[in-house]
């Protein structure tokens, strides 16, 4: 595998034989070929994939007509118009890449934030942290917006910088950014089926830890483990969890942990403690608190109550 890491957009630019950005954080670009062209991203009579990992922010919408691309260790799905966005120190793998039509990207480091409220809000843009099997898929009316933006920032870019460039160029990029998390939301609920399933998985690996006395032995699992068992990263598990469901995947633990202590409270000499450590919990009282907290009457009383009906 050919690997390429790039610090900075102007060693990225000068390596890639583009244009030099006219501000060292921030760089935009528009390929537009013509009907029916094809450019090849890889020499096609090589088999070797290319890794590229950058040191700053990208998003890419392009045609991707054949190839492979993999995010992080999971295949995109980009048999579509598609749209994807990666965050610095992300890594790409492509092989054999095509596409068509047009390729606009964005560019720009962390550093370009700086001093704007978009420093600390592209943060909670969970999909620069999507290690998805998917990118996202845009209507031609969805594309046909995203392109209007790209354009208005192409325009300013290329203007003559002022003191009002910057701005303007960091209130549509955030533009921009709320798009694109309205799209992935859409997309969420338009591929319901595939959510329920990663939902069973998170249950059924649940339920394998409960039945190999996991929960007794090495604690309550981890969000994190669980989203890597599925192969997923925690903030995609979590958002597909939650549009699914209407709660977290730390939720859908504690609400699993407590569906088994019901059961296991009520068996034949079971003890408070005993149940406490059999699911994991290193100190009972965290136990009762929580059970007290989704139940609304402690360990002690469920088991009263259930002794008078």
């Amino acid at each position: 595998m050919n690997e390429f890491v790039y610090k900075t957009i102007t060693e990225r630019n000068e390596q890639m034989g583009w244009a030099l950005p006219e501000n060292p954080l921030f760089h935009i670009m528009h390929f537009k070929l013509k009907k029916n062209e094809i450019i090849s991203c890889s020499d096609e009579d090589k088999t070797e994939s290319i890794s590229l990992t950058n040191g700053f922010y990208i998003i890419t919408l392009k045609n991707i007509i054949s190839g492979e691309l993999i995010y992080g260790r999971t295949k995109y799905d980009c048999t579509k118009g598609t749209l994807f966005c990666t965050a610095p120190n992300q890594t790409i793998t492509y092989k054999k890449l095509a596409v068509s039509k047009e390729t606009m990207q964005i560019s720009f480091h962390k550093d370009f934030l700086n001093g704007s409220p978009l420093f600390e809000k592209i943060k909670k843009y969970n999909f620069f942290n999507y290690s998805v099997n998917e990118a996202l898929h845009v209507s031609p009316k969805e594309e046909k917006l995203i392109k209007t933006i790209f354009g208005n920032i192409k325009t300013e870019y290329h203007n003559n910088q002022d003191e009002f460039s910057k701005v303007i160029i960091l209130n549509q990029l955030e533009t921009l950014l709320n798009y694109i998390d309205r799209f992935y939301k859409r997309q969420f609920l338009n591929r319901q089926e595939i959510n329920q399933a990663l939902f069973t998985q998170f249950k059924k690996i649940l339920d394998k830890y409960f039945e190999t006395n996991q929960f007794e032995q090495n604690g309550i699992p981890k969000v994190d483990w669980i989203a890597n068992q599925l192969g997923v990263s925690y903030k995609y598990m979590n958002d597909t969890i939650k549009t699914e469901t209407g709660k977290t995947a730390v939720d859908q633990v504690n609400l699993y942990l407590i569906e088994e202590a019901k059961n296991l409270l009520l068996a034949p000499n079971a003890s408070i403690s005993g149940t406490a450590y059999k699911l994991g919990f290193e100190y009972p009282q965290y136990f009762s608190r929580l059970f007290k907290k989704k139940v609304g009457v402690s360990p002690k009383e469920y088991i009263e109550n259930a002794g008078l009906n």
